[in-house]
């Protein structure tokens, strides 16, 4: 599967524009997580608890936008945004939307 930020494939042609598509997580930060990273806002530096956090929720959300993707009939995700929210009680949830439209390309 192909995924562009782009509205179109430089060099191909999109034949068939088959809807939007989304992948979404919602991930938890635990307790372990929220103290490790507290000591890193602390004493300073960045906080990778954090960061692999968001990057594996992020990939987990590109899997699953390629997934329904596929499932459209489509090869191919062009207009892809990546958004991020702070949810829940005390901020204790994160969600990340991927968000493009899916389409058939040659």
């Amino acid at each position: 599967m192909l995924i562009t930020t782009t509205q179109n494939i430089e060099g191909y042609r999109i034949t068939q524009y088959l809807g939007p598509v989304f992948g979404e997580v919602v991930a938890g930060i635990n307790f372990i997580k929220d103290f490790k990273a507290g000591l890193s806002n602390f004493f300073g530096g960045r906080s990778a608890t954090y960061e692999n956090e968001l990057l594996k929720s992020r990939e987990d959300a590109l899997r699953e936008v390629s997934e329904r993707a596929a499932i459209m009939g489509a090869n191919a995700i062009v207009g892809v945004a990546v958004d991020y929210e702070v949810l829940g009680v005390n901020n204790g949830m994160m969600m990340i939307i991927v968000s493009g439209t899916a389409v058939k390309f040659e």
